[in-house]
């Protein structure tokens, strides 16, 4: 009979996957995952650079934070760096990207993928093509004016996308990034409840999902990272986590 802690993990697991399956309720999208995008990766593709991570081999997972920057986004990113860890961020333009242009630029110049979460944080799916390319747009032009380049990843609020978010995804060259684990951190400030659900969600090819906007969010990141590199795991930025393979526009991804 299993004990506590293995019912918990996988009733944790089960309830990551419900959720995400009621997030994509109504949608029919088909999905990629990390390992396929690697193995569908062409032949001739080039190798990966020198200290790259080979994800095929190693059990690499991705850290990722959504709806910043924000307040504790500048001691986020020193715990990133103590701890040799690249991330990626999926940025809000109004009221985040604007207001905090310097913390944007540090995160691209120490080597954090920098990408798109739309400007105001409006459920892509219940909106037309045109008022998505806005959300969208607006926000890759932002970013792009503070690092000199715009984004390549997104990340539809809610993991809610559609065909026309599709459309103008791929329109606007972004790939569609969802996720495999989640702390529910908007819903908590007790940093070791958010260390403890990440930790029970984590698996090879993961993608967590946090927000560095909540207050017990940026405690808890230390604690996560140490304990998923003791498990042997090794922290990479999602485009690292397909490579060899692309993150194609339009397309969706989720482990």
């Amino acid at each position: 009979m299993p004990g506590k802690r293995t019912k918990a993990k996988v009733t944790a697991a089960a309830l990551a996957v419900a959720a995400l399956a009621l997030t994509l309720g109504g949608c029919s999208m088909e999905t990629t995952s990390p390992g396929a995008a690697r193995n569908h990766a062409a032949s001739d593709a080039k190798p990966l650079s020198a200290g790259g991570v080979d994800c095929g081999k190693a059990t690499c997972i991705a850290l990722t934070f959504d709806a910043g920057p924000g307040k504790d986004t500048a001691r986020l990113l020193d715990t990133l760096k103590e701890k040799k860890v690249h991330a990626t961020f999926f940025l809000l333009g109004k009221n985040h990207v604007l207001k905090h242009p310097d913390v944007v630029r540090r995160m691209a110049d120490e080597g954090h993928e920098v990408a798109n979460h739309t400007w105001s944080h409006r459920r892509l799916d219940e909106l037309g093509a045109d008022e998505i390319r806005e959300e969208l747009s607006r926000t890759q032009e932002a970013i792009a004016r503070i690092t000199g380049r715009r984004p390549t990843l997104m990340r539809p609020p809610q993991g809610r996308t559609s065909d026309d978010v599709t459309k103008v995804s791929r329109e606007l060259g972004l790939a569609q990034i969802l996720w495999s684990a989640t702390a529910k951190d908007f819903s908590t400030t007790d940093s070791e409840l958010i260390k403890s659900r990440i930790l029970d969600q984590a698996g090879r090819d993961g993608i967590i999902l946090l927000h560095d906007i909540y207050d017990g969010t940026v405690p808890a990141v230390p604690g996560i990272i140490d304990e998923l590199k003791r498990r042997g795991y090794t922290f990479v930025t999602v485009p690292e986590l397909l490579a060899p393979g692309k993150a194609n526009p339009g397309e969706v991804y989720r482990p």
